[in-house]
């Protein structure tokens, strides 16, 4: 199982990444291979400004649906469109084509809450 390095990880197995006050949010590839296939993803929290661990969409799976978490506290200014058609792109592809939002941060210190790759692997048992 793949967990890059250049990513952070939350307990409830979101990923994100940050590029200047930008970060990008998604779920790792242990979380889809826990959910398998997926279906469908409603995120109807574009525009808002959400809180660390707030619920900002769910994903849906043949067998399940299963809560978003927003790893840090920031607004949502992106929906990953393409999920709309091809939500598989989750499973096929979790830390590139299958990202989830773009988020503006809030608060960057909130990220030293969050595991590195070797924290996560070792919660996950990878």
């Amino acid at each position: 199982m793949n967990f890059p390095d250049n990513l952070r990880y939350s307990e409830e197995h979101e990923w994100i990444r940050v590029e200047g006050n930008t970060a990008y949010v998604g779920i790792s590839a242990f979380a889809q291979g826990e959910l398998g296939d997926i279906v469908f993803v409603d995120i109807n929290t574009v525009g808002k400004t959400l809180a660390a661990n707030d619920i900002f969409g769910t994903v849906e799976a043949v067998k399940t649906v299963s809560d978003l978490y927003l790893p840090v506290g920031g607004t949502i200014e992106e929906f990953n469109k393409e999920l709309e058609s091809a939500p598989e792109l989750i499973n096929e592809d979790p830390y590139g084509k299958g990202w989830l939002v773009r988020i503006t941060v809030a608060n960057p210190a909130e990220l030293d809450n969050l595991m590195d790759a070797d924290t996560y692997k070792g919660k996950v048992g990878a």
